[in-house]
């Protein structure tokens, strides 16, 4: 069977984007929590989960370890963050200052993430004509 790698890097932007939009979701989950007592703000791990799965061999180039990929599943978790942090009284630990923030750096991600992909498939239209 033929075995290909061309959608390797896709798969993986793919998987980004999936993270950051899961991340779009928790961030908007926390803003409308902002004042529910006693609720803990959530983020998405993916990032480091990424980092692990390519930082396994450092005498590999990235093709050989995006490649490697190919097996392992890059799934995204929730989790919540600081679950035993709080500065308010009523236990709650959402920021709308920091959450904003880290909603517009997640959306510059998001938009950064789907230009790779654009860019990916304008390179396979090139290489196909």
């Amino acid at each position: 069977m033929f075995q290909s790698s061309v959608f390797d890097y896709v798969n993986v932007l793919d998987k980004a984007a999936d993270a950051s939009w899961l991340r779009n979701e928790a961030i908007s989950n926390n803003l409308s929590n902002v004042d529910t007592p006693g609720y803990k703000r959530q983020d998405v791990a993916f990032e480091s989960v990424l980092k692990r799965a390519l930082g396994s061999s450092q005498y590999r180039t990235m093709d050989a370890k995006v490649a490697s990929l190919r097996g392992k599943s890059l799934e995204p978790a929730l989790y919540r963050d600081h679950a035993d942090y709080s500065y308010r009284l009523d236990k709650n630990n959402v920021d709308v200052d920091t959450e904003g923030v880290m909603l517009a750096e997640n959306q510059l991600k998001y938009q950064g993430l789907m230009l790779g992909i654009q860019h990916e498939f304008t390179n396979l239209q090139t290489v196909m004509k």
